[in-house]
């Protein structure tokens, strides 16, 4: 981040941990690193901040009682820093209730005061569906067998207006063998079972399915290069990290190159390595020294 971004009072505090060519980690509280940012900045805030969890997790996450409280101010500080046309992309993690098999309702909850209070709009909700992910609660799904694994997160896509940057011409999807053959072997215009007329323009090929707000991402990685260099420092990687693909997916349908990409709970940095692979500009904030030394190795050449 160049000092054109930054508030001019601020400039000569505001060092980064690390710098590559097109962004920069910076260790510290975010909510006191964010004031750094200049109004109207930030092109997209792509993060997964700690979850509202019944058992505390060693990323330091909130209770679900208290998640909302905690987790305002940095929204007023999102809203503050994101340019006009821009997007913030919160993937949240679900919880249950202590001792009870029924569901904590604190990400509606959450989602309610951003767009009452703060003001965003909601663009639009995705779910982000990992079909590796582990059978838990294991007290509800593996012990007592009374309900089915969690493995799906809620995203919300939120804006700070009803217009925010988007072209999902840059998420397509390959068509699928079905559709491949009907561009192929073309189609009768007709109004299906449902009602829906389907014209002469349905056959144009347009290079790619759009894709569904369901992201089907398995989050496998379990031998990566940065994995194996933080064991070989003796450094602790980031136990909940998201897929690069999740990240690769909001920053290609969101921004364009040379726009400004934050994550505010970096973690294991996965934004800013996906945003520097892109040709954005990013910034990243974390809290936990160990995290953000760990980070640096994806960086490094294999």
């Amino acid at each position: 981040m160049t000092q054109e971004h930054l508030t001019p009072q601020k400039t000569l505090n505001f060092t980064p941990y690390y710098l590559q060519k097109n962004g920069a980690a910076y260790l510290g509280d975010s909510l006191k690193l964010l004031t750094f940012i200049k109004d109207n900045n930030i092109n997209l805030i792509l993060t997964s901040p700690p979850f509202a969890l019944t058992r505390k997790k060693e990323y330091g996450n909130e209770s679900a009682e208290k998640y909302i409280e905690w987790f305002l101010p940095f929204a007023y500080e999102f809203k503050r820093v994101l340019a006009e046309n821009g997007s913030f992309i919160l993937d949240l993690g679900g919880a249950y209730l202590p001792g009870h098999p029924v569901r904590s309702i604190y990400q509606y909850d959450l989602l309610l005061r951003l767009c009452k209070e703060v003001g965003f709009f909601l663009a639009q909700e995705f779910y982000h569906y990992n079909p590796a992910r582990l059978p838990t609660p294991a007290e509800w799904v593996t012990i007592r067998r009374i309900r089915v694994k969690d493995s799906v997160n809620v995203v919300w896509w939120l804006s700070k207006t009803p217009h925010p940057k988007a072209d999902n011409r840059k998420v397509l999807k390959p068509y699928s063998q079905s559709m491949k053959q009907l561009l192929k072997n073309g189609y009768k215009a007709k109004i299906r079972p449902s009602g829906h007329d389907i014209s002469e323009k349905f056959q144009k090929d347009n290079q790619g399915a759009i894709p569904p707000n369901l992201l089907e991402l398995a989050n496998t990685e379990s031998n990566s290069a940065y994995l194996r260099r933080c064991k070989a420092a003796g450094i602790q990687p980031h136990p909940a990290r998201f897929p690069q693909s999740f990240a690769e997916f909001f920053i290609k349908f969101l921004t364009d190159e040379g726009d400004i990409v934050l994550d505010p709970f970096a973690g294991s940095n996965t934004t800013g390595f996906v945003a520097e692979i892109l040709q954005r500009k990013w910034i990243s904030f974390e809290m936990n020294e160990d995290y953000i030394i760990g980070s640096r190795y994806r960086f490094e050449d294999s």
